[in-house]
Protein backbone atom coordinates (compact mmCIF):
# COMPACT_ATOMS: atom_id res chain seq x y z
CA UNK A 1 0.00 0.00 0.00
CA UNK A 2 1.30 3.18 -1.01
CA UNK A 3 1.35 6.85 1.34
CA UNK A 4 -0.35 9.54 0.18
CA UNK A 5 0.38 13.11 1.20
CA UNK A 6 -2.98 14.71 1.67
CA UNK A 7 -1.70 17.88 3.53
CA UNK A 8 -0.09 19.08 0.06
CA UNK A 9 2.02 21.86 0.83
CA UNK A 10 0.58 22.22 4.44
CA UNK A 11 2.73 20.98 7.62
CA UNK A 12 1.21 18.11 9.38
CA UNK A 13 0.38 20.66 12.82
CA UNK A 14 -1.79 22.41 10.21
CA UNK A 15 -3.96 19.53 9.89
CA UNK A 16 -6.39 20.75 12.71
CA UNK A 17 -7.14 23.55 10.42
CA UNK A 18 -7.49 22.48 7.42
CA UNK A 19 -10.58 20.16 6.08
CA UNK A 20 -11.94 18.15 2.73
CA UNK A 21 -13.78 19.70 0.14
CA UNK A 22 -14.03 19.30 -3.42
CA UNK A 23 -11.60 19.47 -5.77
CA UNK A 24 -12.39 22.01 -8.67
CA UNK A 25 -12.69 20.12 -12.35
CA UNK A 26 -12.71 16.03 -10.06
CA UNK A 27 -15.53 14.03 -9.49
CA UNK A 28 -18.14 13.96 -6.77
CA UNK A 29 -16.25 12.10 -4.50
CA UNK A 30 -12.41 13.52 -5.13
CA UNK A 31 -11.92 16.06 -2.63
CA UNK A 32 -8.64 18.38 -1.46
CA UNK A 33 -7.71 20.00 1.81
CA UNK A 34 -8.93 23.67 2.42
CA UNK A 35 -7.63 25.80 4.85
CA UNK A 36 -10.58 26.97 7.82
CA UNK A 37 -10.27 30.73 6.60
CA UNK A 38 -12.18 29.40 3.34
CA UNK A 39 -15.29 27.47 3.33
CA UNK A 40 -17.17 25.25 0.27
CA UNK A 41 -20.37 25.74 -1.39
CA UNK A 42 -21.50 23.43 -3.98
CA UNK A 43 -18.28 22.78 -4.96
CA UNK A 44 -17.07 26.92 -4.97
CA UNK A 45 -13.91 28.00 -2.16
CA UNK A 46 -15.11 31.34 -1.06
CA UNK A 47 -13.44 33.43 1.57
CA UNK A 48 -14.61 34.64 4.61
CA UNK A 49 -14.00 38.27 4.69
CA UNK A 50 -16.67 40.66 3.20
CA UNK A 51 -19.81 39.44 5.71
CA UNK A 52 -22.02 42.31 6.18
CA UNK A 53 -23.70 41.19 9.48
CA UNK A 54 -22.64 39.04 12.86
CA UNK A 55 -24.33 38.62 16.28
CA UNK A 56 -23.28 36.66 19.15
CA UNK A 57 -24.67 33.71 21.18
CA UNK A 58 -23.75 32.67 24.12
CA UNK A 59 -23.48 28.41 24.07
CA UNK A 60 -25.98 27.18 26.84
CA UNK A 61 -26.07 24.16 28.79
CA UNK A 62 -28.79 23.25 26.68
CA UNK A 63 -27.01 23.28 23.38
CA UNK A 64 -24.52 20.58 24.70
CA UNK A 65 -23.70 16.70 25.09
CA UNK A 66 -22.88 14.70 27.44
CA UNK A 67 -19.29 15.56 26.49
CA UNK A 68 -19.87 19.73 27.11
CA UNK A 69 -19.51 19.81 23.28
CA UNK A 70 -22.75 21.62 21.17
CA UNK A 71 -25.09 19.68 19.27
CA UNK A 72 -24.70 19.65 15.71
CA UNK A 73 -28.37 20.88 15.34
CA UNK A 74 -27.57 24.08 16.89
CA UNK A 75 -25.86 25.27 14.03
CA UNK A 76 -28.82 26.03 12.32
CA UNK A 77 -30.63 27.51 14.83
CA UNK A 78 -27.62 29.55 15.32
CA UNK A 79 -28.21 30.59 11.49
CA UNK A 80 -31.60 31.47 11.85
CA UNK A 81 -30.47 33.40 14.99
CA UNK A 82 -28.49 35.61 12.67
CA UNK A 83 -30.70 35.78 9.22
CA UNK A 84 -33.52 37.04 11.56
CA UNK A 85 -31.53 39.45 13.15
CA UNK A 86 -29.91 40.55 9.93
CA UNK A 87 -33.55 41.17 8.33
CA UNK A 88 -34.17 42.81 11.34
CA UNK A 89 -31.42 45.61 10.94
CA UNK A 90 -31.36 45.44 7.20
CA UNK A 91 -34.75 45.30 6.35
CA UNK A 92 -37.23 45.85 8.95
CA UNK A 93 -37.25 42.30 10.29
CA UNK A 94 -39.08 39.20 8.79
CA UNK A 95 -42.46 39.79 10.62
CA UNK A 96 -42.87 42.92 7.53
CA UNK A 97 -42.31 39.99 5.02
CA UNK A 98 -45.18 37.59 6.65
CA UNK A 99 -47.25 40.97 7.27
CA UNK A 100 -47.17 41.81 3.22
CA UNK A 101 -48.34 37.88 2.70
CA UNK A 102 -45.09 36.28 2.04
CA UNK A 103 -43.21 34.12 3.28
CA UNK A 104 -39.71 32.81 3.21
CA UNK A 105 -39.07 28.94 2.75
CA UNK A 106 -35.73 27.21 3.77
CA UNK A 107 -35.02 24.90 0.68
CA UNK A 108 -31.75 23.61 1.91
CA UNK A 109 -29.40 23.64 4.73
CA UNK A 110 -25.21 22.89 4.97
CA UNK A 111 -22.70 23.30 7.90
CA UNK A 112 -19.33 21.83 7.99
CA UNK A 113 -17.98 21.58 11.39
CA UNK A 114 -14.11 22.36 11.69
CA UNK A 115 -14.06 23.01 15.51
CA UNK A 116 -16.13 21.88 18.56
CA UNK A 117 -18.24 24.58 20.23
CA UNK A 118 -18.41 23.98 23.75
CA UNK A 119 -20.92 25.07 27.50
CA UNK A 120 -20.26 28.95 28.01
CA UNK A 121 -18.45 29.63 24.67
CA UNK A 122 -18.80 33.31 23.47
CA UNK A 123 -19.72 32.77 19.78
CA UNK A 124 -19.95 35.08 16.85
CA UNK A 125 -22.23 34.34 14.19
CA UNK A 126 -21.46 36.01 10.64
CA UNK A 127 -23.56 36.26 7.79
CA UNK A 128 -24.54 37.71 4.21
CA UNK A 129 -27.32 37.57 1.66
CA UNK A 130 -26.39 36.32 -1.59
CA UNK A 131 -27.43 35.42 -5.01
CA UNK A 132 -31.02 37.25 -5.29
CA UNK A 133 -33.05 35.77 -8.48
CA UNK A 134 -36.56 35.52 -8.49
CA UNK A 135 -38.22 33.79 -6.08
CA UNK A 136 -34.87 32.46 -4.51
CA UNK A 137 -31.95 34.02 -2.53
CA UNK A 138 -29.22 32.49 0.13
CA UNK A 139 -27.35 33.07 2.81
CA UNK A 140 -23.81 32.26 4.10
CA UNK A 141 -22.46 32.10 7.31
CA UNK A 142 -19.55 31.89 9.58
CA UNK A 143 -19.01 30.99 13.38
CA UNK A 144 -16.01 31.78 15.50
CA UNK A 145 -15.02 31.67 18.71
CA UNK A 146 -12.07 34.62 19.39
CA UNK A 147 -11.43 34.53 15.64
CA UNK A 148 -10.73 30.77 14.74
CA UNK A 149 -13.53 29.55 12.74
CA UNK A 150 -15.66 26.84 14.15
CA UNK A 151 -18.08 25.94 11.48
CA UNK A 152 -19.71 27.43 8.32
CA UNK A 153 -22.25 26.78 5.85
CA UNK A 154 -24.97 28.22 4.05
CA UNK A 155 -29.00 28.10 3.53
CA UNK A 156 -31.10 28.24 0.18
CA UNK A 157 -34.58 29.92 0.62
CA UNK A 158 -37.63 30.93 -1.91
CA UNK A 159 -40.28 33.63 -1.16
CA UNK A 160 -43.58 32.16 -1.57
CA UNK A 161 -47.26 33.61 -1.52
CA UNK A 162 -48.69 32.76 2.01
CA UNK A 163 -52.21 32.02 1.27
CA UNK A 164 -51.63 29.85 -1.48
CA UNK A 165 -47.69 29.20 -1.08
CA UNK A 166 -46.75 29.30 -4.80
CA UNK A 167 -43.69 30.69 -5.57
CA UNK A 168 -43.63 34.64 -5.30
CA UNK A 169 -40.42 36.82 -6.08
CA UNK A 170 -39.02 38.68 -3.58
CA UNK A 171 -39.99 42.03 -2.85
CA UNK A 172 -38.02 45.17 -4.75
CA UNK A 173 -37.58 46.67 -1.27
CA UNK A 174 -36.23 43.91 0.35
CA UNK A 175 -33.85 43.43 -2.98
CA UNK A 176 -32.81 46.85 -2.25
CA UNK A 177 -32.37 46.49 1.36
CA UNK A 178 -30.03 43.28 0.54
CA UNK A 179 -28.15 44.89 -2.22
CA UNK A 180 -27.23 48.11 0.25
CA UNK A 181 -25.94 45.97 3.19
CA UNK A 182 -24.14 43.63 0.69
CA UNK A 183 -22.46 46.53 -1.30
CA UNK A 184 -21.70 48.28 2.09
CA UNK A 185 -19.87 45.13 3.46
CA UNK A 186 -17.86 44.46 -0.05
CA UNK A 187 -16.74 48.43 0.03
CA UNK A 188 -15.33 47.78 3.84
CA UNK A 189 -13.75 44.70 2.39
CA UNK A 190 -12.11 46.08 -0.37
CA UNK A 191 -10.80 49.21 1.43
Amino acid sequence: MQAVDVLGDHRVEDAGRLALGPVSGAGQRDTRLIRGDEFCEHGWVVRRDGFSFSTEVKVRFAETDAQGIVHNSNYFIWFEVARVEYLEQYAGGYQRLRDLGVEALVLETHVRYLQPARFDDRLVVHARCLDVRGARFRYEYAIERDGELLADGWTAHATVDAATMRPTRVPEWLIEAITNAEGAAQARSAS
